[in-house]
């Protein structure tokens, strides 16, 4: 069961990293351009931020195993028609569609771990699901250097390696996952929700990538403000449906709202330095694609190490200070990476500031997440992760499509290394101060006693059962007053110890 659900969810977290390193491969290819590039981490993470709550409601009410491996099957399918794919354009379809698999399949796998194991077991089973997932995530850069470096056409290989890793979580999970559902889940899917979010998004994230590269036309601008209306309306719906898929009601908690609110500022400017970086290294830099895909190495050694331990730091001193210096320490990594440029050397230039990066990055994520955690409550913690997950993409959404035009990197820009440099300084810098920005905010909003558990009640020593065998009212007030004398009292001090 274990290796059917981090497989399946390796998958997903893999497409994830794998394909920036292979994004210069892929525009001299197809013949790409900066926007395309865009489209083609962005078409994969839109469809998978809108339909990721909707894909956990599909589990809970028609079998999280059924729709686990119709995950799996889509996501294969989807990823062969991006190995495939002829032009740009195809390619951006494909990861669409991809997405929509990896929304279906994500949110099973950890329940299904929630659902069959056993309590006892839950924890380590959910540690080593993320640990291993944590590892997948590591290795895709790596693995698609290597894939990316074998020809020109090496880039589709990014996608085909997906294939038989889908055979293998479709054949284990047949044979060792039983089927769980939520048998208490009521109510209709919020579909109506889905689509809001899911087009409304578009909307927005199409405005925001095309109006710098082509002028801001009518339509472009039409497409922005017609997003901006399909997402209020979303958040009108979410409102007034009983069933909703994002429950607004948790944003009334000012520590939820608040770690929210950092997640959003702190991995919108990860995303946007994460995107670049890959394409400095090997358009600017000269770094092979495998050098590109092991620079990011370090960060998840350095994580790996510090964790937990900033876990618990965070229990023990609360969350502020960890969540304050965190991303402070991770602007400063980033600021360290505006010194790459041509002949920059991997020991020199990138290990310094990866490895500061990786250590704000280690103080940051465990905090922040257990933050949110313990400001929702107890029922709605599923909910509260998925939220908060797709807070964090949808950031990511964003500064992939902002931060090019912020730091004045335009298609002809790409096209130049030596302004494609000066731009991704810029970069670097706006999501340092972004980072940074996101520590400051943390150091104003969150309680540093948000992780400690409700204060203990005393004991409440529990009256015998009386068993009421009254015929009339003088028979209950006895049995009443029997009960009564019957109770044990505490005296306020120890008179005979007996």
């Amino acid at each position: 069961m274990l290796l059917a659900t981090i497989l399946g969810s390796g998958l997903a977290q893999l497409d994830g990293s794998v394909v920036n390193v292979a994004l210069p491969r892929i525009g001299e290819n197809l013949g790409a351009g900066l926007t395309s590039l865009q489209w083609t981490i962005n078409a994969y993470t839109l469809t998978l931020s809108g339909l990721l709550l909707l894909g956990g409601s599909l589990g809970d009410r028609l079998g999280r195993r059924r729709i686990f491996l119709v995950g799996v099957v889509w996501f294969a399918l989807a990823s062969a028609g991006c190995a495939l794919a002829p032009t740009s354009g195809v390619l951006i379809a494909m990861r669409a569609l991809q997405g929509v698999g990896a929304a279906l399949l994500t949110p099973g796998s950890l329940a299904i771990l929630e659902a069959v194991f056993r309590r006892p077991d839950r924890a380590p089973a959910i540690g080593a699901w993320t640990g291993l997932g944590g590892v997948a995530t590591a290795l895709g850069p790596v693995l698609g250097g290597v894939l990316v470096g074998l020809a020109p056409w090496g880039w589709r290989l990014v996608f085909l390696i997906n294939l038989p890793l889908a055979v293998v979580v479709i054949v284990v999970t047949r044979a060792a996952v039983p089927e769980t559902r939520d048998e208490e889940a009521t109510g209709t899917l919020d579909v109506p929700g889905a689509l809001l979010a899911a087009v409304g998004l578009a909307g927005v994230i199409l405005a925001l990538t095309e109006g710098p590269a082509r002028g801001w036309p009518p339509a472009v601008i039409v497409s922005g403000l017609a997003g901006v209306v399909l997402l209020v309306a979303f958040l009108v719906n979410e409102r007034v449906r009983p069933n909703p898929m994002m429950p607004l009601d948790l944003f009334r908690s000012r520590q939820f709202a608040a770690a929210n609110l950092v997640t959003f500022v702190v991995y919108g400017a990860l995303s946007g330095a994460l995107f670049l970086l890959p394409v400095q290294l090997q358009i600017v830099s000269g770094f092979s694609p495998v050098a590109a895909g092991s620079a990011l190495l370090p960060i998840t050694l350095v994580m790996l190490l510090l964790s937990a331990r900033m876990g618990r730091l965070a229990t023990r001193i609360g969350p502020r200070w960890p969540m304050t210096v965190g991303p402070i320490v991770a602007a400063i990594g980033m600021a360290l990476l505006g010194r790459l440029g041509p002949g920059s050397t991997y020991l020199e230039g990138v290990l310094p500031a990866v490895l500061v990066f990786a250590l704000g990055l280690s103080i940051t994520v465990a905090p922040l997440t257990a933050t949110v955690l313990a400001a929702a409550p107890e029922h709605q913690v599923g909910v509260a992760s998925a939220v908060n997950n797709d807070v964090a993409r949808t950031a990511g959404l964003l500064a992939v499509a902002v931060l090019p035009a912020l730091a004045g990197i335009t298609p002809a820009v790409y096209a130049n290394p030596a302004a494609l440099s000066s731009g991704f300084h810029r970069a670097v810098l706006i999501s340092a101060a972004l980072c940074a920005g996101g520590g400051v905010l943390a150091a104003l909003t969150i309680r540093n006693d948000v992780l400690q558990g409700p204060a203990e009640k005393p004991p409440v020593v529990p009256a015998p059962e009386v068993i009421n065998f009254a015929k009339d009212d003088a028979d209950l007030a006895a049995c009443r007053c029997q009960a009564a004398l019957s109770t044990p009292t505490l005296p306020r001090r120890p008179l005979l110890r007996n």
